[in-house]
């Protein structure tokens, strides 16, 4: 089973892909405000590319627990002048990190290649028609409410389960309205209103439990890097451990999920990453790039 975004051939089962995470926000978790000058989000995404990224995702919103809602017309200024001078220059495809339409469809147009939706199609319901129309790899992930609410007490009665049947919905859902079956991949949304903390670790139990999500026939996307269980399970002491102080952490979780099936990690490390999964992917795929 393969998938063509932009230029490239993603052959699913070969290897593990990169998706390089690039946020030109004032807020993300991690790297908020250091990629917010134009210049420097095009830098960083070249040197992704140069670390081996196989996809850049590029973000003009925090999707952080709590973050607040950015109108379209910002979240256009800050993605459009990136966009607008790194298509021409970058070789690999390019991602939007979205759930507004308007905001996809201006990517697309200046140049994206396909659309990383965490609201898996519920936010915006026109976004619909902008992954039919344009004809793009579109990433379904689960998110329990809101950015704003996500983390505010979530439940789980079975927290795989729970994942599986939303996407199986949402995915069912995208073909319903005619988006191709072939260009659906599905992203479990670890960090997004999953218990962390207090003995309950939504996130590693997905991880753990990551073939399950096999049983519905697309590519898989997990997104690990940095987040907050990863500060919570790692922690030395009582405090969690930083953001900066994430690396190892990371690279545990991708090995978990790539051991359990996963297709795409979506990293801020790219050269560790890479390096990591090359050993990773010739253990158990006999792949080595």
């Amino acid at each position: 089973m393969h998938l063509r975004i932009g230029n490239k051939d993603f052959r699913w089962g070969e290897r593990t892909y990169i998706m390089g995470v690039l946020n030109v926000t004032p807020d993300s978790f991690s790297d908020g405000g250091k990629y917010l000058d134009p210049e420097k989000a095009v830098d960083r995404a070249l040197r992704m590319q140069e670390e081996g990224a196989d996809i850049i995702d590029i973000g003009g919103e925090s999707t952080r627990p709590g973050a607040e809602p950015v109108s379209v017309e910002e979240e256009l200024r800050r993605i459009c002048p990136v966009l607008e001078e790194l298509t021409d220059k970058v070789e690999i495809p390019l991602s939007i990190d979205t759930y507004k339409a308007k905001v996809a469809e201006k990517a697309i147009e200046l140049g994206v290649d396909m659309i990383n939706d965490v609201s898996a199609l519920r936010f915006d319901p026109d976004m619909v028609r902008v992954a039919r129309e344009y004809d793009v790899p579109l990433v379904l992930m689960h998110m329990k409410g809101i950015p704003r609410d996500m983390q505010v007490n979530p439940f789980y009665e079975d927290v795989v389960r729970e994942i599986l049947s939303f996407l199986e919905e949402r995915k069912r859902f995208a073909i319903s309205r005619g988006i191709k079956e072939e260009k659906i991949i599905l992203d479990p949304g670890l960090g997004f209103g999953k218990r962390t903390g207090n003995g309950i670790e939504d996130n590693c139990e997905i991880l753990r439990r990551l073939k399950e999500f096999k049983v519905l026939n697309s590519p898989i996307l997990v997104g690990p890097s940095r987040k907050t269980f990863i500060g919570n399970v790692c922690k030395d002491g009582e405090d969690p451990l930083p953001v900066e102080e994430r690396l190892e952490g990371t690279l545990a979780a991708i090995a978990v999920a790539v051991f359990n099936g996963a297709d795409i990690v979506r990293v801020h490390d790219v050269k560790e990453v890479k390096r990591f999964l090359r050993l990773i992917d010739f253990t158990i795929r006999n792949q080595n790039f």
